[in-house]
C-alpha cells in the first residue's frame, strides 16, 4: 500500500477521449486511449504520456473515443504491452482503420502504427487474469457493448479498477456489469449518465416497437439512424423478434461490423437471435438497392452514422424527411450540433429546410444511469476511493451521493490526482 498517482490525459468532465495513467512505484498503468471529436469533425487527441513511461495499456472497448489514439503510442521505438481481447481487436482494427483513412491529414500516425501495436499485443478474455512484469490484471464484463470489459490491476499491492463505459442491464447483445464483489482500493468509473436514470428498457423497446409499426402500418417507411457498432446490432435483434409487419434493411458500417460480430459468437449473450436477423433481413450492397428501397413503403432501414453526421442515413433521411407518413427514429445519443440533434430540437435542417417526417429519440443507452453506477460502486469491496472521469457537470449528482463514504474525484482533463490507500 502507498500512493497512487493518477493523470487524467483525456476524459476529465469531458465525454470522449478517454485516457488514464495510475502509477504505483514506478510502474505505469494506461487505461484506454481514445479520440473525440470537435464541432469541425477534426479528431482531438488525449494529453500525450511518453511510451517510455507506459508499462501495459488495457483497452476496455473497441469505441473510437477508448481506443482510437492508441496507435500514436507505437510511433517511437518504445513499444508498451498492450492488452485487450479479440473480439475488441478485430472490430478496433476495423474502425481504427476506417478513421485513418477519413481523418488521416490531421493524424500523427498511420496504419503502420496500429499494426506495431498488435505486434504488442497480449489478449485477456472475459475472466481471464494475467500477471505482467509485476503487474496483475484481471478482467470482468462491464455490459457495454460485446467484448467490452472492466480491468482490476494490481500493482505493488494496490488495486485500482477501471470499468471503461460500463451498463448493468442484460440486453439481447450482452449481459449486464458482473457484480461478482470485486476487491479495489481505486475505482476509476465512467460517470455520462450519473445525474438520471433511464426509462425501463422493457418499456422502451414496446414503445419503439409500436411507433414502427403505426409508421409502417400507414404506408411509410422508417429510417433508424444507428452507431455501427452494439446499437445497431440491438436494434436489428429488436427487430427480428418484436417486428414482422415489414422489410427490414441494414446499411453501411452495421454490414462490416455484424459479419465480425456473428464470428464471436461468445461474447454475444442472444446469439442465434442476432445470427438470424442478420441472415435474414437484407443488407443493402449497392446504390441501385438503394435507391429501389426509398422508393417503396413499409420499410424498416437501420444505417449508419448514429447522428446522421455521415454514412447512408444520410442519403436515406434525404430521400425521406419530406414525407409525413415516414419517421427517423434516433436511438443513439444526439451530440450537440449534430444534425440528429438539430432535427430532434428544431425540427429543422438548413440543407433540407423543415423535417416534415415523424421524428422521435428512444432511450437505448448502454451506458449506466444513477442507480446503476451506485450499485457498481457497492458491489466493490475495500473500496476507498472512486474517480469519476467520462462524464460533465452531471457527474457531481453521484459525488454527492458517494462522498459521505468514499474519498471522491471529478478531476478535469489534464490535472493529476494523488491518492493513499
Amino acid at each position: 500500500m502507498g500512493r497512487v498517482e493518477i493523470r487524467i490525459l483525456g476524459g476529465g468532465l469531458e465525454v470522449g477521449r478517454t485516457a488514464i495513467s495510475a502509477s504505483v512505484e514506478g510502474r505505469t498503468l494506461l487505461m484506454d486511449y481514445g479520440v473525440n471529436f470537435a464541432e469541425d469533425d477534426t479528431p482531438q487527441l488525449p494529453e500525450h504520456i511518453r511510451p517510455s513511461d507506459i508499462d501495459v495499456i488495457v483497452v476496455t472497448h473497441a469505441h473510437l473515443d477508448h481506443v482510437g489514439a492508441v496507435p500514436y503510442l507505437y510511433t517511437t521505438s518504445s513499444h508498451p504491452v498492450l492488452v485487450m481481447n479479440r473480439l475488441t481487436k478485430a472490430v478496433s482494427e476495423v474502425l481504427i482503420k476506417d478513421f485513418i483513412k477519413i481523418s488521416g491529414y490531421y493524424l500523427p500516425f498511420d496504419e503502420s502504427d496500429w499494426y506495431r501495436a498488435v505486434e504488442n499485443l497480449r489478449y485477456l478474455e472475459l475472466g481471464e487474469e494475467v500477471e505482467l512484469g509485476g503487474l496483475t490484471l484481471k478482467s470482468l464484463n462491464s455490459g457495454h457493448i460485446p467484448g467490452s470489459q472492466t480491468y482490476v490491476a494490481e500493482l505493488d499491492s494496490t488495486r485500482i479498477a477501471y470499468t471503461g463505459d460500463v451498463n448493468t442491464i442484460d440486453t439481447r447483445l450482452v449481459k449486464g456489469y458482473d457484480r461478482g464483489g470485486a476487491r479495489a482500493d481505486i475505482l476509476i468509473i465512467e460517470g455520462t449518465y450519473a445525474d438520471v436514470d433511464h426509462p425501463s428498457r422493457d418499456v422502451v423497446e414496446k414503445e419503439f416497437i409500436e411507433a414502427v409499426k403505426e409508421v409502417v402500418g400507414s404506408g411509410g417507411s422508417v429510417l433508424v439512424p444507428c452507431f455501427s457498432l452494439g446499437r445497431a446490432q440491438e436494434i436489428l435483434s429488436l427487430l427480428y423478434e418484436k417486428f414482422s409487419e415489414g422489410r427490414v434493411y441494414y446499411d453501411g458500417m452495421v454490414r462490416l461490423l455484424n459479419s465480425i460480430l456473428v464470428s464471436y459468437p461468445e461474447y454475444i449473450n442472444n446469439y442465434e437471435l442476432l445470427l438470424r436477423a442478420t441472415k435474414e433481413f437484407e443488407e443493402v450492397k449497392s446504390a441501385s438497392q438503394r435507391r429501389k428501397i426509398v422508393k417503396s413503403e413499409g420499410n424498416v432501414i437501420v444505417a449508419s452514422a448514429g447522428m446522421l453526421k455521415g454514412g447512408p442515413s444520410v442519403y436515406y433521411l434525404k430521400k425521406m424527411y419530406d414525407n409525413p407518413r415516414n419517421a427517423v427514429f434516433l436511438v443513439s445519443y444526439q451530440a450537440p450540433s449534430t444534425p440528429g440533434r438539430k432535427i430532434l430540437e428544431y425540427g429543422f435542417l438548413e440543407e433540407l429546410g423543415p423535417i416534415r417526417a415523424r421524428v422521435e429519440w428512444f432511450d437505448f443507452s448502454s451506458h449506466a444511469g444513477f442507480s446503476g453506477l451506485l450499485e457498481i460502486v457497492e458491489s466493490f469491496k475495500d473500496l476507498k476511493a472512486v474517480v469519476i472521469v467520462h462524464t460533465g457537470e452531471q457527474a457531481f449528482t453521484l459525488y454527492e451521493e458517494l462522498k459521505q463514504y468514499y474519498d471522491v474525484y471529478v478531476p478535469k482533463t489534464g490535472s493529476t490526482i494523488e491518492i493513499e490507500v
